[in-house]
């Protein structure tokens, strides 16, 4: 099926493959390309993914994070909307555990003056990135194979030759949302404090005024560094995750061509579940931390020193 066989290195690079659409040197726009092909059937590509620059977009991770989020936004209000206070059901139950879960961790990590908008903000991070996380799950090799028409990786006639199906294995997403709580902080740094207080905090702590340069050189890196460790340790823990499972993968390769093939299947069935019992817990645990981390850092920034 495929125009040729891929062997262990190229399916690990082929799932490694965002499919990305950006502007080349020539001022065209089009889709990657990767060995001398198109990521998308039926285009033509005139540059790598290297060649684009700042201006490639990760259209898998684009997608799948604003189908997730929608999917969410869609679910949370039918269940608002069909809430019964007589006769909950059990997914009105789930989700009022989930709301209290969330409303705890929000009273026991921000206890600066009432803020409307952190325990909005603290649901939507938990349920969006627990969503994000999940999709780690999904048997490696289904969404690339459904995208592209139901044929095999880099197959002739496919659709779209490159799909990957977790967002957070892209750094572009963990970072962006990392980004997105660092303006929130300064944003209620500076509300909170004033443009003086915040810049006296980075400048004046923790020596005094007149070691302001040592200081600087202590409070600003570290202050920045909480915010790049927030997106590069979600961004870490699933990209370890998601290139455990394409190696496990690695082991079906051969499962209908000889009895060791068979042994190689079934030893791979066997990994596989371990590894995603296991993951289950990271998938949880991560997109805990990274709203737990979040409401600390805003409590900070509301806090006065």
């Amino acid at each position: 099926m495929a125009s040729k066989e891929l062997n262990s290195t190229d399916y690990i690079e082929h799932h490694l493959t965002n499919l990305t659409y950006g502007k080349c040197p020539d001022g065209t726009w089009s889709f990657a390309e990767v060995h001398g092909k198109s990521q998308v059937a039926g285009t033509e590509a005139s540059c790598n993914i290297s060649e684009m620059g700042f201006w490639a977009f990760q259209v898998d991770t684009l997608f799948m994070s604003f189908l997730l989020g929608m999917g969410m936004i869609f679910f949370m209000r039918r269940v608002a909307k069909n809430a019964s206070s007589s006769k909950p059901g059990r997914i009105q139950n789930a989700v009022e555990y989930l709301v209290t879960l969330v409303r705890d961790q929000v009273q026991d990590n921000f206890t600066a003056d009432k803020n409307p908008l952190m325990g909005p903000l603290a649901l939507t991070i938990f349920v969006w990135v627990f969503l994000m996380n999940l999709m780690d799950l999904i048997p490696i090799d289904l969404v690339p194979w459904i995208a592209n028409g139901f044929a095999a990786p880099n197959a002739e006639g496919g659709a779209i030759h490159y799909f990957k199906v977790l967002p957070v294995a892209d750094i572009n997403a963990p970072m962006g949302m990392a980004l997105g709580v660092l303006i929130l902080i300064h944003y209620y740094s500076i509300k909170n404090k004033g443009l003086g207080g915040f810049l006296a905090e980075l400048t004046f702590q923790p020596y005094g005024k007149w070691m302001a340069p040592i200081n600087v050189i202590f409070e600003i890196p570290g202050f920045y560094a909480k915010q790049l460790a927030l997106g590069l340790r979600l961004y870490g823990n699933l990209f370890a995750g998601e290139m455990i499972f394409i190696l496990i993968a690695l082991f079906f390769g051969g499962f209908f061509s000889s009895i060791t093939g068979v042994l190689a299947g079934v030893a791979g069935l066997a990994l596989n579940f371990i590894w995603a019992v296991f993951h289950i817990l990271v998938v949880i645990l991560q997109a805990f931390l990274f709203m737990v981390l979040t409401l600390v850092y805003l409590q900070q920034a509301h806090e006065h020193h």
